[in-house]
């Protein structure tokens, strides 16, 4: 009785070890920060950003993720030098500023390992670092003003798979915008450079924790 136990015990085990689910849900916590005119060193002047995430899963290497996100951040014109003008009628002070960024967008991730549980055969691994490309939309909203624009995210992340359905996510991005108003109506393009396309625009990174939970299972014809 005792091996009959052990034997159907080892089929459940087998068996949980093949599920796989199309889908993870989950939100994060982090820090987010801007690079531009008046800062660029990472994680000066930030603060804290949040996120919910939806990702599909295709297989054990691919997947696509989509964010919804809030980050808020700082800086100050402290250290730099900025040309008097018609923004900068009087160097006399130092500016400081706050601001805050709603972010949409969907992300490709490729995962260096085969991400998941399951038999030896599957060469799947429960850890993985993985790369990062997607595009989105901006809101920034900045002493009042408010901007629009398109963003590029690129980074990195590692993955790890703490039970059968849980995922504990960690990654670093940095999202390139369309956009040079993310420091304020007072900074704007203080240097008077000629702006197109991503050149002399706005960045700003998420550097997030996230948690997520495995739904919508894959059903598959048992051949035993």
């Amino acid at each position: 009785y005792t091996i009959l136990l052990m034997i159907f015990s080892m089929r459940g085990l087998s068996a949980q070890g093949l599920l796989e689910y199309r889908w993870d849900v989950g939100g994060g916590l982090g820090m987010c920060y801007y690079l531009g005119d008046v800062n660029s060193t990472p994680f000066s002047g930030g603060s804290v950003m949040g996120a919910f995430t939806l990702r599909r899963n295709f297989n054990p290497r691919m997947a696509l993720k989509l964010n919804l996100a809030y980050g808020r951040y700082g800086g100050t014109s402290k250290g730099y030098f900025l040309p008097e003008g018609p923004s900068l009628p009087d160097r006399a002070d130092d500016i400081a500023f706050k601001g805050n960024v709603v972010d949409i967008g969907a992300q490709f991730e490729l995962n260096f390992w085969g991400y998941g549980l399951g038999p030896g055969y599957k060469k799947l691994s429960r850890i993985t670092p993985y790369a990062i490309l997607g595009v989105g939309t901006t809101v920034g909203i900045v002493e009042g003003a408010n901007s629009f624009g398109i963003n590029f995210p690129l980074g990195a992340g590692i993955k790890y798979k703490v039970m059968p359905r849980l995922n504990f996510i960690f990654e670093w991005t940095h999202r390139f915008t369309t956009i040079d108003k993310l420091d304020g109506p007072r900074l704007n393009d203080p240097y008077d450079i000629e702006s197109s396309g991503l050149k002399n625009k706005d960045i700003y990174s998420f550097f997030m924790f996230t948690l997520t939970y495995d739904i919508s299972r894959k059903y598959r014809l048992c051949n035993n």
